[in-house]
């Protein structure tokens, strides 16, 4: 293989955020309910010919040209080159290019989806085919064991496999994946009634993050109650429970994150979510670790035209379910 493109989906998590973090699930099972949607990271790949001054280039926000895989600056697709055996002794070294569809540092699971993306595409210019679990794994080892980042299982899990599932890890990190058993209809209807906004800011995950899984050991009933949310949740999907109590679920949930550190959240995210309530959504969240980034909201149809209008200083992002996950386009 000489070029690839992989695509990669962003991801939103409703329930069960901080439960998928090695320092709650060693001791207490964790599960989380996310979807993946139409928004997507691009990455394509090749060999890079041997007429060029350099061996490796990257494009992302910077562009490199290096001569070693060492001098790379982008943290993942340097540690993800050497993860994947790729030397500078090769005959050939490779050119990296990654587009997003959304910003980054946001609370769309960028960050995994990068990482699955990337080693897809690695993988595949090897000529592999990769399973989509083992993609995962592999992609939670990069970040976790390689650059050290405070993250959790579940991102990954969304990106590789696609849909809208049930995560559930066990103690003994066990991973599975299970598909929401409910039928089209219903989920095209849950669908029809998020919608997704855009703050205009970004942050380092991380830095949240590191706070949350501090803060685990005291705040376990909290942990407790977001892990039942996720099957709650799971529940009201596949059951005939009226769809608003998803909405109302949600804002369940998000009180409760907001209890387990300081800087989930903000005055103007407070704000924010305070105004949509008052003109129609039943529930929300803000997406990922916290503090800023996209927020999303449950709204009955009749209800979205003020939403829309009163949220109208933010950017407004309609999206759709999608069940791909991390495919090979090209190549």
């Amino acid at each position: 293989m000489s070029f690839v493109i992989s695509r990669t989906p962003y991801r939103i998590s409703f329930f069960g955020g901080g439960t998928d973090y090695a320092e709650w699930y060693r001791s207490e099972t964790g599960a989380c309910l996310s979807t993946t949607i139409d928004k997507y990271c691009y990455i394509s790949c090749r060999y890079l010919p041997p007429f060029f001054d350099i061996r490796h280039r990257i494009v992302w926000s910077h562009i490199e040209g290096v001569k070693s895989i060492a001098e790379i600056l982008h943290p993942a697709v340097r540690e993800g080159l050497k993860m994947l055996g790729f030397s500078d002794h090769d005959p050939n070294g490779v050119e990296v290019h990654h587009q997003g569809d959304l910003p980054a540092r946001a609370g769309m699971g960028s960050s995994s989806t990068f990482a699955v993306g990337m080693l897809h595409a690695l993988r595949a210019l090897r000529g592999e085919t990769p399973d989509r679990h083992d993609l995962a794994h592999q992609a939670i080892a990069l970040e976790r064991e390689r650059l050290k980042d405070s993250v959790g299982v579940q991102d990954q899990m969304a990106a590789a496999h696609g849909g809208l599932n049930y995560i559930h890890i066990a103690t003994d990190g066990t991973i599975s994946v299970t598909p929401v058993n409910a039928p089209p209809e219903r989920l095209s209807e849950l669908d029809d009634r998020l919608m997704l906004f855009y703050l205009g800011t970004s942050r380092f995950a991380s830095a949240v993050a590191r706070e949350v899984v501090e803060n685990i050991p005291s705040r376990r009933r909290q942990l407790r109650k977001i892990r039942e949310f996720a099957e709650q949740a799971r529940g009201i999907l596949e059951g005939d429970a009226p769809l608003d109590d998803f909405g109302r679920l949600l804002h369940e949930t998000w009180m409760m994150k907001r209890q387990i550190a300081d800087s989930v959240s903000t005055g103007e995210v407070d704000a924010t979510y305070t105004l949509a309530r008052q003109v129609g959504a039943l529930g929300g969240k803000l997406l990922g670790a916290g503090n800023t980034g996209f927020m999303l909201f449950y709204v009955p149809k009749g209800r979205q035209d003020e939403v829309r209008r009163a949220l109208g200083n933010l950017l407004h992002v309609p999206f759709r379910f999608e069940t791909g996950g991390s495919v090979r386009i090209a190549g």
